[in-house]
């Protein structure tokens, strides 16, 4: 299993830079369970993103658009509606124990605490069926936050991270998902935090073969050298 670190400037280059990496340093993998049967091309991966404020939150050429992202955003992280669906994030941080509410209140009383998690995964989720049908746990584990020189900071676990469909919507989601959380916390607690760095960690962030046409296009030199640095990422290879 290998594993890199990309440092990104903000979430359009960690996009780029994740395919890159992908692609020129994945491990073949063969899903045989799961919700997609393919082979694919995947890496564990850590990605810091260094500025993830700044706009755009997504390349124009992601496919997905920040109509979508905010919707995202708001709908499936922040609210605890779950929208016909058997869960989304935001009904599993608002259900049984509203963390984001607690979370907003912890760090109003006290900036230095170091031990507020936001939680998705439950215990329940490490059985294979739910109800007679083949259960999916969320991708999305757990939302780590901390305030470090008056800035939040998330640090964000997935399971199983689709990179070329899903990081892009998921990293511009959780960056609107930090600005609506300090600002929470700022307007009740009459403080000015600011939003920091994203840090992700998944030990399987992946591409899928019916994506590789799309992969190659992206990564081709004539569109490359568009798309921010990528090939002059900083990374760390163990």
């Amino acid at each position: 299993m290998k594993h890199v670190k990309i440092t990104a400037f903000d979430c359009p280059d960690a996009w780029f830079k994740t395919l890159y990496h992908i692609w020129n340093e994945g491990d073949d993998f063969d899903v045989l369970y799961g919700s997609e049967i393919s082979k694919t091309k995947k890496l564990n991966l850590t990605i810091e993103i260094m500025h993830p404020e700044n706009r755009p939150l997504t390349s124009d050429k992601a496919p997905c658009d920040m109509k979508y992202v905010q919707g995202y955003a708001l709908a499936y992280l922040w609210s605890g509606e779950k929208q016909n669906e058997i869960y989304t994030y935001g009904s599993r941080l608002r259900e049984p124990v509203n963390q984001i509410e607690e979370a907003v209140n912890r760090y109003i009383e006290e900036q230095q605490d170091r031990q507020v998690t936001l939680v998705i995964r439950q215990s329940n989720d490490i059985q294979p069926y739910h109800g007679g049908r083949q259960h999916e746990p969320p991708c999305l584990s757990l939302i780590d936050t901390e305030i470090v020189d008056n800035k939040m900071h998330l640090t964000c676990y997935f399971r199983s991270w689709d990179a070329y469909a899903g990081l892009p919507a998921n990293i511009a989601g959780l960056q609107i998902f930090n600005e609506a959380f300090v600002s929470e916390i700022n307007s009740r607690g009459n403080l000015s935090i600011e939003t920091g760095k994203l840090i992700f960690h998944s030990k399987n962030c992946h591409i899928y073969k019916r994506q590789y046409k799309f992969i190659e296009e992206l990564l081709e030199p004539k569109n490359r050298k568009n798309n921010i640095t990528m090939a002059k990422a900083p990374r760390e290879i163990e």
